[in-house]
């Protein structure tokens, strides 16, 4: 959803629900190369609120993080949560452009979650329905108006040149996936709250859900099972993950059962895809966020579902220098979005 075209400066900024992360990048001989990078902790009910105090408070967060981080240009593309935007799939009839764009607006009023009046939507071209010959394949998002509104006028507020918002599923698989990766792949993000899953062909998201199932609900787990504190559980969760061996498996005893809802509707998900792309073999997956540093949690997802599984690197196409090496790929797995947000083609 571009708001100004043609800026060849700006950056990418990531609002979640436990942390803000900005990222800037710059081309250097066609490569993009790392630049700079800031981050910073948030209340999570301020991150989740949509009434102006709010919104200023967020704001001033922002503005902060953008000066200390030394971001050198007001233009940012901005990150849209899961949460907040609707993405599907849908057929439609092969029609010029004119009218396809006619029709894309008829058929969006049955197919989003918000009055179209009320939403903001985009499109794109994907090409043949796997499922009927005689369509093509749109990938459709919407917004409410609202939000987008809002967030627009906070961010304006504070002196920002908002160029782009963009759903954070896009620029996490423009991140995570390397420059020419088609193999169809499944992204798993496990944050603080959610977890989205995400499975891409040919670079472009086909499927896209998120589950109300985080970090937060697996150390919660840990907490009321063992009955420790959350600085307990969280260290616990975050050294021994799903060892059977560590602490005699008691951590996988006691958060298996909220692993065991995010794996189960990994599997639908992948029914789901399996179903209406039957040509293809879904068997690659790339995990970053919560799911990247739970021990064995990959190893988990690998041995469940014969997958091919890989620690997701927020920087695999970009540049940077041999001595920032070890400091960006231990922030890898929180700035997929932020990272991919930078790396858009303005």
């Amino acid at each position: 959803m571009n708001v100004l075209s043609g800026v060849s400066e700006f950056f990418g900024l990531d609002i979640g629900s436990t942390g803000i992360r900005a990222v800037q990048l710059r081309t250097v001989n066609g490569t993009k190369s790392y630049f700079k990078y800031g981050f910073t902790a948030i209340d999570a009910k301020m991150a989740g609120s949509d009434s102006e105090n709010d919104l200023q408070k967020l704001g001033q967060v922002i503005k902060q993080l953008v000066s200390q981080a030394g971001m050198t240009t007001n233009n940012v593309a901005v990150g849209i949560s899961s949460q907040r935007v609707f993405t599907t799939v849908v057929d439609i009839d092969r029609l010029s452009n004119d009218e396809l764009a006619k029709a894309i607006r008829y058929q969006a009023d049955s197919l989003i979650p918000t009055p179209l009046a009320e939403s903001k939507i985009d499109w794109a071209l994907i090409g043949d329905s796997p499922v009927d010959k005689t369509k093509v394949e749109l990938l459709l998002s919407s917004v409410p108006n609202v939000f987008v509104e809002k967030r627009l006028e906070s961010l304006e507020a504070i002196g920002l040149n908002v160029i782009a918002f963009e759903p954070d599923s896009l620029a996490l698989t423009r991140a995570l996936l390397k420059t020419g990766n088609i193999a169809p792949t499944m992204i798993i993000d496990i944050a603080a709250k959610s977890t989205d899953i995400i499975v891409v062909v040919d670079g472009i998201p086909r499927l896209t859900r998120s589950i109300p199932t985080g970090t937060e609900a697996i150390i919660r787990s840990a907490m009321q099972t063992l009955n420790i504190d959350e600085k307990q559980a969280q260290q616990f969760v975050f050294k021994f993950g799903m060892s059977k061996e560590k602490l005699e498996g008691q951590i996988l005893q006691a958060i298996g059962g909220t692993i065991d809802i995010l794996t189960s509707e990994i599997e639908k998900s992948i029914k789901f895809f399996q179903q209406r792309y039957s040509n293809y073999k879904l068997d690659h997956m790339i995990v970053t966020g919560g799911a990247s540093v739970i021990p064995e949690f990959p190893l988990h997802l690998a041995n469940k579902f014969g997958a091919n599984v890989e620690i997701g690197n927020a920087w695999s196409n970009v540049a940077f220098p041999r001595d920032r090496q070890n400091e960006l790929l231990a922030l890898s797995n929180q700035f997929g979005v932020a990272v991919g947000l930078a790396e858009r083609n303005e």
